[in-house]
């Protein structure tokens, strides 16, 4: 099938393997289940060009999906995706020498968690929807419309209803640029960091400050997470500015912590029924671009990835059945 036109279920087929497993090991599963022989350059060329319909039906496309939840979440966030060294040549890097190896996709998820489970707030089943790719949120003063990932999310928001819901609520890592965002587009969103990174951010300061493992370190940093537990935040950044003269991490977090008050007010959130954790986001992370895009030896284009990671927020959002349906229609 090397340079056959395949057939729409044989298209199908590769599709969804190839959203799945590596292109050699789709090629194995068409030959041992379906008893095709598809070679994984074939897997690789069709599976890409189908992601990229679909990457183009996602942006032109808008149907409304309404979820009658009362509160709706959108979490953002970013992971690296291993690039080929073109497609990092001149992108600055977590490298000694500043350089790069991977390109950052960015995530948007949205989910509604009206349920309540042992008192806290629990995402509710199927409520989930994806949109990733690796695209720039940076909008420039000269720009006439907003970069790419912004307009990304934007649509997402307005399939979900996002907009319409009683309570708006935002969630991230405390990355500068999700807030940026959030405030520019969802001034009346409530704004939260995922408590995890919260602890994680004070766990590093402690390992700076009495070294990784000691008992010392964890003592320090479970004090520190009850307070920021029972809302006592300014005194999570008074013990963690105590250490700021001599240690670089302590002195990143004092502003950190500062800077993200507001948004860390846990105990206010669960009074109103709020989460406070992004695992849904973290989750995606994991599913939707490391599980498929982070194995060994993989490199990538930008191209090859973003059609890849369109083919993956398509199935786990419950929409390639209606692109496949929409395609079909228009007699592809």
């Amino acid at each position: 099938m090397e340079n056959s036109v395949l057939s729409p279920a044989v298209l199908r087929m590769v599709a969804l393997a190839a959203s799945r497993v590596s292109f050699a090991g789709s090629s194995d599963l068409m030959r041992d289940l379906a008893g095709l022989a598809v070679p994984p350059k074939t897997v690789e060329r069709h599976g890409e060009a189908l992601g990229r319909e679909i990457a183009a039906d996602e942006a032109s496309v808008i149907e409304p999906e309404p979820s009658g939840a009362s509160t709706l979440y959108l979490g953002l966030d970013g992971t690296g995706v291993p690039a080929r060294r073109t497609e990092v040549e001149g992108v600055a890097g977590k490298q000694a020498d500043g350089s790069a190896k991977t390109r950052e996709a960015k995530l948007a998820v949205v989910w509604s968690a009206d349920t309540i489970k042992d008192g806290s707030a629990v995402r509710d089943a199927g409520s989930a929807t994806y949109n990733a790719a690796i695209e720039s949120i940076a909008t420039h003063d000269t720009d006439k419309e907003p970069a790419p990932f912004a307009q990304r999310i934007l649509r997402e928001v307005e399939r979900r209803g996002f907009n319409g819901a009683s309570r708006q609520v935002v969630i991230g890592d405390g990355a500068a640029w999700i807030w940026r965002f959030a405030d520019e587009y969802f001034p009346a969103a409530i704004e939260i960091v995922d408590i995890w990174h919260a602890k994680g951010h004070i766990f590093d300061v402690a390992r700076a400050v009495y070294g990784p493992g000691t008992d010392m370190a964890g003592q320090w940093a479970r004090q520190r997470c009850e307070e920021l537990d029972e809302g006592r935040i300014d005194d999570v950044i008074t013990a963690i500015r105590s250490h700021a003269e001599r240690h670089d991490e302590a002195r990143r977090n004092v502003e950190y912590f500062s800077s993200n008050r507001a948004r860390m007010a846990y105990p206010t959130f669960r009074a109103m029924g709020l989460a406070v954790a992004s695992g849904v986001v973290e989750g995606a992370c994991r599913n939707i671009v490391a599980g498929r895009l982070k194995r060994g030896g993989m490199r990538w284009t930008v191209s090859g990835a973003n059609a890849i990671i369109a083919l993956r927020c398509a199935i786990e959002s419950n929409r390639f059945d209606d692109f496949w349906e929409r395609r079909a229609a228009a007699g592809a």
